[in-house]
């Protein structure tokens, strides 16, 4: 039997039962199996084809993340104001004719490296609107006490077409050139808007009445993050972790491709290791909350990530099948810890956020966290062209490690339950250790959810 919408302690219905949910769950699958083949195709397009050097490759790296450095906190306050189901429409239009743009210029012997960039800048344009209003929009769709069961299913499934996607990419290069396969992408994003068009909610517009200035909407959403502790040592981590992991991304495909020499094949394997990784840390992460708390679950994920990137510069002491092995290790492992940690934090985010500001909300955080990824991308080419590729990843290796220190001291290391928003209105403090792992304390909190990104 069903609880009342926000019932706390009651259990509710399935989330699986509800067919909008079902609508948006499987166009998102497909979107984000689709995006695997561009995740692939992009870099090897840029360094195979197109020949890009170093400091090209942290240009292109800039240009997919700077959006949410640009335009990250007024599009959490547009957002808001918006009408949540017609953005993601909107974005996933956007992001369908921009890559297909891609093949066109090709076939017609036009395309460069400059085009690439700005076509990739203009997907990720569109990914801050679409990744904002998603991120919001979970909580909308779906019962309170369901929120955490949503993003655990999502992750799962996004991680089951990241586990084949890759690799079928690698696959397909040897047959087919690496513009063809971004139109699987341009196709999946259009089965992305059919699917939401049949998606039924029940969200009611904004009052324009009590519109403020978008200067004073941006800044209560950057508040309410900067004075969350939780949500502000969650930031900090995050923030830190990113910019030294894009540190090590922006040359990743060349280091694979051409340091280590694995091929296309190769490189796509390790991919798809990480996506495994992933995809059983997303089905694990209810157990492992259980099991070692909720808040300290994302200090234990935090410092593992950062211990087991080694094996990303190690692998430079091998090469062909032994380097893949070990990149595959890596990836797998970090896949795990990373959606171990992004399902806990961002379950967390929306339990904390009062709904009016979970638009703003996110996109501060992701300005923070996503903002400091292009200003990464531009260093590591350029660091990369100046003292090697293996020695940017070991800066990266020691940065992404040193990122744990903000949640390690922090109140998130007591906690066995995370708080809720009416928590948030009081001093957080560590709950005590009395009862069983994932129990209720006798304050209660509110919604028991089971499980982002950033996420």
């Amino acid at each position: 039997m069903s609880s009342p919408q926000g019932m706390p302690g009651a259990p509710a219905a399935s989330v699986r039962r509800s067919p909008s949910f079902l609508w948006l769950w499987g166009g998102q699958t497909v979107s984000v199996f689709g995006e695997q083949f561009t995740g692939l195709a992009v870099p090897v397009l840029a360094v195979t084809l197109l020949h890009a050097v170093a400091w090209q490759m942290g240009v292109l790296g800039a240009a997919s993340t700077a959006a949410f450095l640009i335009v990250g906190l007024p599009a959490g306050a547009w957002v808001d104001r918006w009408m949540k189901r017609r953005v993601l429409i909107l974005a996933d239009v956007v992001r369908a004719v921009a890559l297909a743009l891609v093949p066109i210029l090709w076939f017609a012997g036009v395309l460069q490296i400059w085009h690439l960039i700005v076509i990739v800048a203009i997907v990720g344009v569109a990914s801050v609107f679409f990744d904002v209003s998603y991120q919001s929009y979970i909580p909308l769709l779906v019962q309170p006490t369901q929120v955490g069961s949503a993003n655990s299913t999502l992750e799962a499934t996004a991680q089951v077409a990241r586990i084949g996607g890759p690799g079928l990419a690698g696959a397909l290069l040897t047959v087919v050139s690496a513009p063809v396969l971004l139109i699987a992408d341009a196709i999946s994003y259009l089965v992305s808007v059919l699917s939401l068009l049949r998606v039924r909610d029940h969200e009611v517009p904004a009052d324009p009445t009590l519109r403020q200035p978008l200067h004073r909407e941006i800044a209560d959403g950057v508040r309410f993050v900067w004075g969350q502790p939780l949500i502000r040592s969650i930031s900090a981590t995050t923030a830190t972790s990113n910019f030294f992991s894009t540190l090590a991304q922006t040359i990743y495909p060349l280091y694979a491709l051409r340091e280590l020499g694995i091929g296309s094949l190769g490189f796509g394997i390790t991919l798809s290791a990480g996506a495994v990784g992933g995809l059983l840390g997303a089905v694990a992460t209810p157990r492992l909350a259980r099991w070692i708390g909720e808040g300290r679950v994302i200090v234990v994920s935090a410092i593992a990530y950062g211990l087991v990137f080694i094996l990303v510069p190690v692998a430079s002491l091998l090469h062909g099948p032994a380097a893949v092995v070990v990149l595959s290790a890596g990836e797998f492992v970090t896949g795990f810890m990373v959606l171990v940690y992004n399902i806990t934090q961002v379950t967390m985010r929306q339990r904390l956020c009062p709904p009016r500001l979970l638009g703003r909300m996110n996109a501060s955080i992701r300005c923070f966290v996503w903002g400091v990824m292009p200003i990464a991308a531009l260093i590591s080419g350029a660091i990369a062209g100046g003292i090697g590729l293996v020695p940017t990843l070991w800066i990266a290796f020691a940065g992404g490690l040193g990122a744990a220190v903000f949640v390690l001291f922090s109140p998130l290391t007591g906690m066995r339950v995370l708080p809720t928003e009416l928590d948030a209105q009081a001093q957080v403090t560590p709950e005590p250790e009395s009862g069983a792992p994932g129990e209720p304390t006798p304050e209660g909190p509110g919604p028991s959810d089971p499980a982002p990104s950033a996420d």
